[in-house]
């Protein structure tokens, strides 16, 4: 399967990454080409990508919100729990994983996928059905975060089974009575954040996988915050809970 992958950030992102096999780059006629679109065609020269030069309108007609540049390449490609914990045992670190139960808006997983990449989460599960997957507009909401982050498919109930007889302590995102607030809670060991859909929030045999339910403490008169927000919070506080771990100074 090939899809456009488009944006300068999402592009960029995914020739960096190297993780898709690369068919060709498509940029717009006359646009000047410095700053991030001068790294693109770099990367591009170096790759030995197919460049061409096309219109907007042929560029309008593969995506929205193009910024002047599009990238076919072949699709995403899944990983999986075993993957996700190797990565957390290479660099010395213990587990960091999130869950995201049913998430259906793109620009909610992009968000939370740039967020995850960005504070060092390990890997990221997905519903095996039911859900936003890692699409070109995810790959753009996320600024191509998705491209260096392991996202992995699998049946969440049974996934959290697993990540528990791993050591992992599953703590579901809810703001319910019984939820504990994170200043309650040890965040620093293995963990594995889950976060429910928009709507509904987690699933109940989701929920009931769960050892703990945290809840996000508000003020003003909004009740709560949304997934993407929420589920962004939370991992910063995880983050902030283990010193920053792989912080780079000055980035």
């Amino acid at each position: 399967m090939r899809e456009w992958v488009y944006g300068r950030n999402p592009v960029y992102e995914v020739l960096r990454a190297r993780r898709r096999q690369i068919f060709r780059l498509r940029s717009a006629q006359g646009v000047q080409e410095k700053g991030r679109l001068a790294d693109i065609l770099q990367l591009c020269s170096a790759s030995k990508v197919l460049v061409e030069r096309v219109s907007r309108r042929q560029l309008d007609s593969l995506a929205p919100n193009h910024q002047g540049v599009a990238l076919e390449v072949s699709g995403y490609e899944y990983t999986n729990i075993a993957d996700i914990l190797d990565r957390a045992a290479m660099r010395s670190q213990p587990p960091f994983v999130l869950m995201l139960d049913s998430l259906q808006d793109p620009q909610n997983l992009g968000t939370l996928l740039r967020t995850a990449e960005i504070v060092g989460v390990h890997g990221v599960l997905l519903p095996l059905r039911n859900t936003a997957a890692v699409t070109p507009a995810v790959v753009n909401s996320s600024s191509g975060a998705s491209e260096h982050m392991l996202v992995a498919q699998a049946n969440l109930a049974q996934a959290a089974v697993r990540l528990k007889e791993a050591g992992l302590w599953v703590y579901g995102l809810e703001d319910s009575p019984e939820a504990k607030t994170p200043d309650q809670l040890d965040l620093n060991g293995p963990i594995v954040l889950v976060v429910g859909s928009e709507g509904e929030g987690l699933r109940p045999l989701v929920r009931s996988s769960c050892d703990v339910l945290m809840r996000l403490p508000v003020g003003g008169q909004i009740e709560s915050f949304n997934a993407s927000v929420a589920g962004s919070i939370a991992l910063y506080l995880v983050w902030q809970t283990r010193g920053f771990a792989g912080a780079l100074i000055n980035h």
